[in-house]
């Protein structure tokens, strides 16, 4: 069992020309709603992409408009269990404002809704059913303390626990010695390692020196940066595609890595899994419609 706990949006989608100017009012092209939320990108991706039928479970909240009831269908459509998704009366479902360039490059605003109702004893109530995980996954866009009681709660519990820091923020001392993978891009391991610098594994070194004990890199079209206890430290390029919508691609390769780890897989064939899905979803629009199947995904 792989449980995602973590946020669901509805994605509203417009394709630009080119990213706006402060006050500036620019035509736009196609529209879309499309289901996302990180939690739920991530969530969809490891249902898709294990290879044994290994269950997929979500702890999250939903809002009580149409969003909702379509997030929910989206969700169980893809054979996620959605029995610990909450819906919270007179809230908002979460969305996200995507704009994506003719670079394929996207700008996104976030408005939580629902996802910032997440909350302790929700968790307590699913207990049970992560203590029957054997991954636990997280991401940020859900509060910090539900974030860090989880955390501990898994950790307790003996689970693998991967977290995915996006949308970028200072994590509370203590959280990485928790964290058995942390996977993230190369702003947000800026970011988190306190530097300004594009130096990957002295980043990484520095994550690890907190705590971190596997680290996995994304870094676009440049590849992947994984050092891992076990394994060592590596740089895998990333496959040449032609990048339609970079939507989610970070989400999809997370569900790979993760899908790959729990059929037994090495830690960068792990990698490599996620980044032959990744760039599979890249030449596709949107988020959740762009992860590929299983079968689709060939090393």
């Amino acid at each position: 069992m792989i449980v995602i706990i973590g946020s669901i949006n509805m994605d509203l989608v417009l394709r630009v020309p080119r990213m706006p100017m402060p006050g500036e009012t620019l035509a736009g092209g196609k529209f879309m709603t499309i289901p996302g939320g990180k939690g739920a990108n991530q969530a969809v991706a490891c249902a898709r992409l294990c290879q044994d039928g290994t269950p997929v479970a979500m702890v999250a909240c939903l809002g009580s408009d149409a969003f909702g009831g379509q997030m929910r269908a989206s969700i169980v459509a893809n054979g996620i269990d959605d029995r610990y998704i909450a819906d919270i009366a007179d809230e908002a479902t979460g969305i996200a404002s995507i704009l994506v360039d003719d670079q394929a490059q996207n700008s996104i605003v976030l408005a939580a809704g629902a996802n910032a109702r997440l909350d302790v004893a929700q968790l307590e109530r699913a207990r049970e059913l992560i203590a029957s995980a054997s991954i636990v996954l997280l991401q940020l866009e859900v509060p910090m303390p539900v974030v860090t009681y989880a955390i501990d709660m898994a950790h307790a519990l003996g689970k693998t626990v991967v977290l995915n820091p996006a949308p970028a923020q200072a994590l509370p001392a203590g959280m990485l010695e928790k964290i058995d993978y942390l996977i993230l891009n190369e702003i947000e391991a800026a970011m988190l390692a306190e530097e300004e610098s594009d130096d990957i594994p002295m980043l990484v070194a520095k994550l690890r020196s907190r705590g971190a004990r596997n680290v996995v890199v994304t870094l676009g079209e440049k590849g992947v940066y994984g050092h891992f206890e076990r394994a060592g430290a590596r740089h895998l390029d990333a496959q040449k595609v032609k990048a339609v919508d970079t939507t989610a691609a970070g989400d999809t390769f997370i569900g790979g890595f993760i899908a790959a780890l729990d059929a037994g897989r090495d830690e960068f064939t792990a990698i490599a899994y996620g980044q032959a899905a990744a760039a599979i979803s890249v030449t596709r629009t949107g988020a959740q419609i762009s992860i590929p199947m299983r079968d689709e995904v060939r090393l």
